[in-house]
């Protein structure tokens, strides 16, 4: 049986959620499941190690670019080559991208597994309804527990949702970055590209369209 490929979204701006969002994909990998991690294997790994210092001249030139690319590959990940979706909620509130991706997910009818261990919460120890509805009110509160938690919302038929147009076009845009990422050599790793390679990316994903 084909392995399940399965997106872990959350926040990853610190060493420390970096570790809780590695964490949770290692739990994953140990159950027999592949991940996609965004600070991983996605295209964040490289904008991030400019977080606090002057971007060069052509990164800010580019960065409405390499943001739009950012997001098509991951919404090409978490709706057409994941199976399903991981969310971590923890930290003093749920980070902006994993809501994104989380309200995303649901609208396209996949499997979706919110987890939680942190006890900050914003509303009396509850985070927003909103967002915790999305997965009819249901928190994995152990790590260890979000991989059963996972495989019974995967025995869930995934239902087939017609996306917009814009949406399919970003994921279209996504499915070639993601080839094109895959082909270059191991040694020109995302925290290593030189703002040259980011925008051959980015230009060759858009050339192949």
């Amino acid at each position: 049986m084909k392995t399940k490929r399965i997106y872990c979204s959350g926040p990853l701006f610190c060493a420390e959620e970096i570790g809780g969002m590695s964490a949770i994909a290692n739990t994953l990998e140990q159950a027999g499941f592949t991940t996609f991690l965004p600070h991983r294997d996605g295209l964040e790994g490289y904008v991030m190690r400019f977080e606090n210092v002057a971007m060069p001249s052509m990164m800010s030139g580019i960065r409405s670019r390499i943001d739009y690319a950012i997001f098509a590959l991951d919404v090409y990940e978490l709706l057409e080559r994941c199976s399903a979706v991981v969310c971590n909620l923890n930290g003093r509130v749920p980070d902006e991208g994993m809501i994104v991706e989380a309200a995303l997910a649901h609208a396209a009818g996949k499997p979706l597994v919110l987890f939680k261990d942190d006890a900050r919460a914003p509303f009396g120890g509850y985070d927003n309804s909103m967002l915790t509805s999305l997965a009819q009110g249901k928190i994995t509160r152990k790590i260890h527990d979000i991989p059963a938690a996972l495989q019974q919302e995967l025995r869930r038929k995934p239902e087939q949702v017609a996306l917009a147009s814009d949406l399919e076009k970003a994921v279209a845009y996504g499915k070639r970055i993601s080839s094109i990422i895959e082909r270059l050599p191991e040694k020109a790793g995302k925290k290593q590209w030189s703002e040259a390679v980011i925008n051959e990316v980015i230009n060759a994903a858009l050339n192949e369209s």
